[in-house]
């Protein structure tokens, strides 16, 4: 199989090469998969300063959601296009740090599967269990690395993928005093749905407060958008999620903040629209018409655009004293009283 077959990879590896002195560029892990070496980048942009906020994103964590890369890879593009002549995107890079690993999972991608070679699911892979009931299967399994969901043997290591996403995050993020994340995935529903923790449990996050706050700012400045925001326990709950774990990692550090996202592409609308999609099992989780693939590639710059301004100016929205606590009771009354 000729690597053209995997176009997202080349485009990666285009863009490294045109970001050159802008980039920091290193390869987190190797994936062997048909006798070939597919390398996971990290690449990192911005103030490499601890003191400053930082945002990374993510994508590519389930093989078959090739829309997830090429929206980050989108994304990527923009930004190297725009250093070249935006004297405000050189002035926000400054006081903020943006890390992306785009392709988690090219193993996955190029086998065509949700899971990696070997068959595990990297957003079940955490050694984090549910307290509470989860799905049948949907919610992570131990039976079979040749059943859906699999989450991996009991007390084996991490997959190095999955590794190499928590490596970079405590890295580059819960090591500041803000941080965020965006993973980019597809799949769930008719609408585009922004999820944040937890998915391990219906018990809501300590920084509650700074979710809603967030999600507030959004819908004040955007009041046309389209994004449905949720906590993921919401819609259903899993074994192993790989934010819930890092989240709980950062809240160990009680003077720091980390607000890690996922994107999840409402892709039934686009099945929705062209019914044939889903006899095949990749066209289930993309939008295979051209104008659909590029109405999706630039409808999400704006909520990218958003979170990095959001990342920087985080003094000027996170709240406190009494606006905290009654930001923490509008999202409980938003969110889980509902």
């Amino acid at each position: 199989m000729p690597e053209k077959n995997l176009p997202e990879l080349i485009t990666l590896k285009r863009l490294i090469d045109e970001g050159g002195k802008h980039l920091e560029v290193a390869t987190s892990c190797t994936v062997a998969m048909d006798g070939r070496q597919f390398p996971v980048y990290t690449i990192a942009l911005g103030n490499p300063s601890p003191d400053v906020p930082a945002l990374g994103f993510f994508g590519g964590i389930h093989g078959l959601e090739r829309i997830g890369t090429q929206v980050v890879l989108s994304f990527l593009e923009s930004l190297l296009a725009r250093l070249r002549w935006d004297s405000t995107l050189h002035q926000q890079l400054e006081s903020m740090r943006l890390v992306f690993m785009p392709l988690v999972n090219p193993g996955g991608m190029w086998q065509a599967t949700r899971c990696n070679p070997q068959g595990v699911d990297l957003m079940r892979n955490a050694p984090l269990s549910a307290v509470e009931k989860v799905p049948f299967m949907l919610g992570g399994q131990r039976y079979s690395h040749h059943l859906p969901w699999y989450r991996g043997a009991e007390g084996a290591p991490m997959e190095p993928e999955s590794q190499a996403v928590c490596d970079l995050v405590e890295r580059e993020l819960l090591t500041r005093q803000f941080s965020m994340a965006l993973d980019c995935h597809s799949g769930f529903g008719l609408r585009d749905r922004v999820w944040f923790p937890h998915a391990h449990t219906a018990t809501p996050i300590p920084h509650l407060a700074d979710i809603g706050a967030l999600e507030q700012l959004f819908s004040q400045s955007y009041p046309n958008h389209n994004y449905v925001f949720e906590p993921q326990s919401r819609q259903y709950r899993t074994h192993g999620d790989l934010w819930d774990y890092l989240y709980l990692n950062g809240t160990s550090y009680s003077d720091r903040v980390f607000l890690p996202f996922t994107l999840e592409m409402g892709s039934w609308l686009w099945v929705k629209k062209n019914p044939r999609q889903i006899f095949d099992r990749i066209a289930m989780f993309n939008p295979t018409a051209r104008h659909r693939l590029q109405r999706v590639l630039r409808r999400h710059l704006i909520l990218f655009d958003f979170l990095m301004r959001a990342a920087n100016s985080h003094g000027r929205w996170l709240p406190e004293g009494m606006a905290r606590t009654i930001q923490h009771r509008r999202a409980l009354t938003q969110w889980y009283h509902t």
